[in-house]
């Protein structure tokens, strides 16, 4: 008999293979999380620290001078910090994948053990019980003395109280092993989360990647052509500003109802603009409102870096199907030329170059002059619900 048996009860020698279990467990277990931790804490700071930098960098670039190298510099840092962010949730990504694993692993063999001693155990303190009974009866009716019962009686009170003791402990187990499955299925968001965040960053690097060769592509490297895009960009969100503010010179022609042609997409280039394309603008009150939030959502041909947008709202749109959009509303590719960083309507072409009303109104032709390259050419509908619809480098 080896020392872990010496001194043991029937129902310690029947629970010594659980102990041996959970004991090795609790080691394994606890080794697994420290060693992981660790491993994690390095990489993760490591990559937090990167993060960091290029954080600090773009900053430092958005306070400078536009220039191309500058420019250039901007969407190289945000590469960077993109591709960094990958990495970083694709070792947190790895790692919760690993402790699932192992975890699911884990908890059915547990949870598969527990079930079967417990039941073995049942049994056996049923048969126990019931070997015991019949000893008691024997012992009652062949005891001479009163100590000797009483010995019989508490022997039997302590068996059962360990008895009841390890099966408590037994069922403790069984609720630490759930508490470890609604940790695994936590984990199981996490990790349907972070997938989301990731193939966000991954779409957002593609997007980055692009607007740098199109930028490179666009300028042929050369600053002076920069500089000239540059300032038409700047000109032309100086003139929209003007148009919403009510600086145009505009002239009221009539009613037009909903879908009503109002104008036509100039074609080529045009004051302010590189080429053909509507630039349609939205506001409410004299406040500036996200187009997408008002359209409605159709099939839109995603001609751009940027990720898709698409309307989540009633009207209809400004031009007929097939629509491209060659520029979407907020932080886009190309906003990093306008002061503020943002593209404040949507620009979009079609084969068709009609341009409707998307609501009924009062019709206003105007025009505000845009830089040195000449004057806008744009219709306003002032609808009854407090809307402006602007609708920019359009033939009246």
């Amino acid at each position: 008999m080896s020392d872990w048996s010496v001194g043991e009860s029937d129902s310690d020698q029947a629970l010594r293979p659980m102990k041996k279990f959970v004991l090795f467990l609790c080691v394994t277990l606890s080794l697994f999380y420290s060693i992981t931790a660790n491993v994690h804490a390095i990489s993760q700071e490591e990559l937090e620290k990167q993060i960091a930098e290029y954080q600090a960098k773009l900053s430092e670039l958005s306070g400078q001078k536009q220039t191309l190298s500058q420019a250039l510099a901007v969407l190289s840092t945000q590469i960077k910090l993109t591709e960094t962010k990958i990495a970083a949730n694709v070792a947190q990504l790895g790692k919760l994948e690993v402790e699932i694993n192992d975890l699911s692993g884990r908890i059915s063999s547990i949870d598969y053990s527990l079930t079967d001693l417990t039941k073995m155990f049942i049994n056996r303190v049923r048969q126990t019980y019931m070997r015991r009974g019949r000893n008691d009866s024997f012992l009652v009716a062949q005891v001479s003395g009163l100590p000797d019962l009483l010995r019989g009686i508490e022997y039997t009170k302590i068996v059962r109280d360990h008895d009841r003791t390890i099966l408590i402990s037994l069922e403790k187990s069984r609720l630490d092993y759930d508490t470890q499955k609604q940790a695994k299925e936590q984990k199981q968001k996490e990790i349907e989360a972070l997938k989301k965040k990731l193939d966000a960053d991954k779409a957002a690097l593609a997007s980055q990647v692009k607007s740098k060769n199109q930028l490179l592509s666009e300028t042929k490297n050369n600053e002076s052509t920069y500089q000239k895009l540059l300032a038409e960009a700047q000109a032309e969100l100086i003139a929209i500003k003007g148009i919403v503010a009510g600086l145009g010179k505009e002239v009221k022609i009539k009613n037009v109802g909903e879908g009503e042609r109002i104008a036509s997409v100039i074609q080529g280039k045009s004051p302010c603009s590189t080429g053909t394309h509507l630039h349609f603008e939205v506001a409410q009150n004299a406040n500036r409102r996200n187009p997408f939030e008002l359209l409605k959502n159709t099939s839109l041909i995603w001609d751009n870096s940027d990720s898709a947008q698409n309307g989540t709202g009633t009207w209809n749109w400004p031009l007929n199907d097939p629509i491209r959009i060659t520029q979407g509303y907020g932080h886009t590719a190309y906003s990093s030329r306008y002061t503020g960083d943002i593209h404040t309507g949507v620009d979009m072409v079609t084969d068709n170059n009609t341009v409707k009303a998307v609501k009924s109104g009062e019709l206003y032709q105007g025009t505000i002059a845009c830089g040195k390259s000449g004057n806008i050419l744009y219709v306003r509908v002032k609808q009854a619900d407090n809307f402006d619809t602007y609708y920019l480098h359009v033939n009246y």
